[in-house]
This record gives C-alpha cells, structure tokens and sequence, in this order.
C-alpha cells in the first residue's frame, strides 16, 4: 500500500498454486524453473564468491561476480558478512534513483541465479563495514547512502534487479537497507521499473529468503520492503520466505496489472507494518500455505490511482480463462494461510501515506480490490477484525493518461477516488477470537461499499463464532456477481474503521492502539529458519560441489 508523498513507488500457499499457473497456460512457471537448472547443469559457469570449506572462489566481491556473469550462469556465495556497495561507488543519476535503478548489489543480466551457500551465514547487510556484527544496530553504523543533488542521502537497497528478466535469488539473509529521498529501503527488489506504468521484467524467482533490520532510527530513514517486486510479470514463484520489522510491509507484488503470474508458498510475514502489501495487482496471483502474524494488519491488498500504476487491483483471469481452484475467473487466490496476532501497534511505521493506515488489529484487509477469492483459512486473535473488504479512498493526483472513472472509481467529495471492493469471495475460513478490543462492529469479519451497480461481494461457509458487521452477511451477501441495488455504507463499522486508520475521527470511547515512531520495537530474527537442504543440486561440478553436492 503506497506511502503518499514519497518518492519511490509504494504499496501501502497449497499446491494446487502451481497447477493454476500450468493450467489457465499463464508463463509455465514450472517449466521455466526446471529450464533455468538444466541450463546450469548442461554447461554454464558457477562463479564463486567467497570462501567455502576453507576453498577460495575466484571473486571476492557478489558484484564483481554479478558483472561477469553471462546468461545461464549461477553465482555461488560462500558464508560471511557482506558488505557491497555498488551505489556507493556509482551513484545514481536523478533518473535513476526515481526508477529504483540502484543497489548494494545491481542486475542488470537476465537468467542468472544468486544463491547463498547457507541462508542464514551468507548475511548481505547495508552498514558500514568496519562493524564486527553482521547487522549492527547502533545509529552510528548504518549506511544511509549516497547524496542527492540536494544534499539528502538517497537511501539504499539491497539485491536489485533491474529490468532483468528470468533471475533467480535463493539462500541468503539481508539486513539493514533503509530508505532515502531516493527509491530505497528494500531488501531484496526485482524492478521493473518504478512508477512507470509498464511491465519492464518478465519472470522472477526467490527462495529460502531473509530480509529485516535491526535499526529504525525514524520514518524517513525506516526499512521499507522486505522481499519486493513491481512492474513485473511472471512466470514467477517466491517460497520459504521470512521478513521482519519493515515500516511498509514484509513481502510486496505490484504494479503487475493483470500478468503478475506468481505463486507464493511457505512465507512468514511478522512484525511488519503491513505482512503483505500489493497495489494494483492480479491476474493469477496465489498466496498458499503461509503465515501473517504479529504485524499491525497482517495482509492488504489495494487499488491506487497513483502509485505503482496502472489501477485497478483486479484478480480477474487473465483473457477470460476460469481458475481450476476457485472454478470462477477469480484467478487471484489466498488459501490455507494461517492469519493471526495482528495487533502490534509498535511495528516500524513510515512517514504518513497510506501503509501507515493499514487497520490494527486486523488479519487481512482488501481494499478496493475486485474478484479476490479467500478460502479455507485460519484467522484467530486478530484484535479489531479477522477480515475486512472496505473502500479505498485515494486523493492522490491520478497517473497521467489514468481517470478515476475509468479505471473504476467514484469520486466522492473530500475522500477523492473511492474504489469499492467487487466480486469477492470469503469462503470456508475459520475464525478464532477475533475483535475482542470489543469497540462496536469489531468482529470476524465486515464489508462497506459506498456504490450501487456493481458485482457484490459474497460470503458462504465460513466458521465465525464472533459474527460479521452487518450481522447478516451470510444471508444477504451469499451469492458473488449480483449486481448491487444499494450501497451499504456500514454504519458504525464505517466509523470505527475510519477511526481506526486513522482516516476520521474517532467515536466516544473507541479503542484502538495508535502506531507512534516513538514506540516502535524490532524483533529479531528465528534462528531456525530452514536453509536450502543442497544448494549444489543441478549444478555442473566446481571447486565447492562435487557430484551435485557441496565438498
């Protein structure tokens, strides 16, 4: 969910996800990772960086690596604590450091892979590299990146992969990438190009990823993104991920339209502002098998009319396809996720814009979006809400050659462009002990709309011991696509949201936990996050794998 008034663009898991993408023939997103390791195995080089065992590869450096590399190679890196610094060395141009076109680490190459030898020891971190921690977290040791023409540092990003297609990156841990005047602050970031309104990168993939920080500092120098991509289309799969302590959110897919083609599997998302956070994105997107937890809104998904265009959020099949999953053309599927604890009003929080208004207290929240299905998951402890289908209020400046009316907004005095959610599914969940702050209308789940005419959004089967706001959505809401007669604006729960983002006042004695700079804690990373069990599978032998297995 985007964060207004800031340069860079912002966005404010079971098997059966692969299968989609196989079937409605959206990129075979199989496909093209098995031929990605055969192309390794069949002859291509593995450079190595660092040492492993005691044996030295033939760069010291990730980047030095990265530049020789040609298409069809694998850049192996050996355990230690990194500290690259290619934007640094090569300061970006004004035009650059908009599009996001620097980082510690910059790709400019297609179909090469990065990967660490071990998750949790190949540590790339953004501080000054005379610390003996890997990721420091006194003020006097981070690395705030170079100056703009006015003096202010421009931020820094991690791993960046700039308008390169079919890159894979796997195996390692990124810490301490915080943001600038520039478009900064991302750990680990496949860019299409920011705010520009195209797809500039076709096919991505990451696995066995760590991204956080262990410094905050302010909200103008906070970590941004976690694990990131934008302007990008699949095929595309990210799995066994982890993000922690980011001031906008842990994981973000946007700006995809309706061809951002991935499948995210085994990912946990905690102590972030937002877990998930996609602007304008849909298409065949599934999300399977992950856990949102300990975040202040634990997913969110929206429509923008600026940032990270074009709008709207639309989790319509691509060409008229029906999603084997959902049997409907919601090819935009989050199912047998865990969603709970969502209630930490002292995660990270950036300066104003729309991540900071994400609900607390609320497990998931689809804002805006249309033809989304959730099913046959688990949403317990959420303070305010399990789940909450709302309007997206947008009174940014709209992205040229885009019109509120015509990507499907109403304008709606003093809230600007309102985008109502449509066509949405809520189907077979189960609801724990969810809006127990007890401030009205907090409950297991709810839903306002502001416009009649358009496709309703439905709810069936779902386990919701602690009710919906209206109280009778199963009833009155259970088939998806009727046209709506009415709109239904809610009432208190209209209210109690708007307090609750912050984007209204608040009824007497509501109760919500207000996010403050002042009071944010980060949370350190588990130390038994699964690593890559063989990362020397599928490649040719080399000075550190020897039959397919590390030496």
């Amino acid at each position: 969910m985007s964060k207004g008034g800031r340069s860079r663009q912002r966005g404010r898991a079971w098997r059966l996800g692969a299968t989609l993408v196989g079937l409605i023939g959206l990129g075979g997103l199989l496909a093209s990772c098995s031929s990605s390791s055969s192309a390794a195995a069949s002859g291509h080089r593995v450079l190595l960086v660092g040492t492993f065992h005691g044996v030295q590869g033939q760069y010291r450096s990730i980047q030095a690596a990265v530049d020789a590399a040609r298409p069809g190679d694998t850049i192996l890196i050996g355990p230690g604590i990194y500290h690259p610094e290619d934007d640094l060395q090569h300061p970006p141009t004004a035009r650059q450091a908009a599009l996001g076109d620097f980082g510690a680490v910059l790709v400019r190459t297609p179909d090469i892979t990065i990967r660490g030898m071990d998750r949790n020891t190949v540590i790339i971190s953004g501080t000054k590299p005379d610390g003996a921690d890997a990721c420091p977290s006194a003020a006097s040791e981070q690395q705030l990146g170079p100056r703009g023409k006015d003096g202010k540092p421009l931020g820094r990003n991690g791993i960046v992969v700039f308008q390169a297609n079919d890159v894979t990156i796997e195996n390692l841990t990124v810490c301490n990438f915080l943001d600038g005047a520039g478009s900064a602050g991302n750990g680990i970031w496949w860019d299409g190009g920011s705010e520009t309104g195209t797809i500039g990168l076709h096919g991505y993939w990451g696995s066995y990823l760590t991204a956080t920080t262990t410094y905050y500092g302010s909200p103008t120098t906070g970590p941004a993104y976690g694990i990131f991509a934008n302007s990008a289309a699949g095929p595309a799969s990210w799995d066994q991920l982890y993000a922690s302590n980011f001031d906008d959110s842990g994981m973000y897919v946007g700006a995809c339209q309706q061809v951002c083609d991935i499948t995210i599997r085994h990912a946990t998302m905690e102590w972030n502002a937002l877990g998930y956070s996609g602007t304008n994105s849909g298409g065949a997107i599934v999300i399977e098998d992950s856990v949102f937890e300990h975040n202040q809104d634990g997913f969110d998904t929206n429509t923008q009319i600026y940032s990270d265009p074009p709008p709207p959020q639309n989790g319509d099949c691509p060409d008229g396809k029906t999603s084997p999953i959902t049997h409907t053309r919601s090819c935009w599927v989050f199912m047998h996720n865990l969603v709970a604890h969502n209630n930490d009003a002292n995660a990270p929080i950036a300066p104003g814009g729309y991540a900071a208004a994400g609900p607390v207290g609320t497990g998931m929240t689809v804002s805006g979006g249309r033809n989304d299905t959730v099913m046959d998951n688990t949403f317990e402890d959420n303070g305010a809400w399990g789940i909450l289908f709302v309007p997206f209020p947008d009174h940014d400046k709209p992205f040229p050659g885009v019109t509120c009316k015509g990507s499907g907004g109403t304008e709606v005095s003093g809230l600007g462009c309102v985008y109502d959610p449509e066509n949405d599914a809520l189907l077979d969940n189960t609801f724990s002990h969810n809006g127990y702050w007890g401030n009205p209308t907090n409950s297991d789940y709810g839903r306002i709309t502001l416009e009649a005419g358009q496709p309703q959004n439905c709810f069936r089967g779902n386990i919701a011991p602690d009710g919906s706001a209206p109280a009778d959505l199963e009833t009155i809401d259970a088939v998806c696509g009727r046209i709506s007669t009415k709109p239904h604006l809610g009432g208190d729960l209209t209210a109690q949201v708007l307090c609750d983002t912050g984007f209204g006042s608040c009824p007497a004695n509501a109760h919500y936990p207000k996010p403050s700079a002042a009071d944010v804690v980060l949370h350190a990373v588990p130390k038994d996050l699964p690593t890559m069990p063989n990362p020397c599978q599928g490649l040719p032998t080399n000075a550190w794998c020897r039959a397919g297995k590390p030496i």
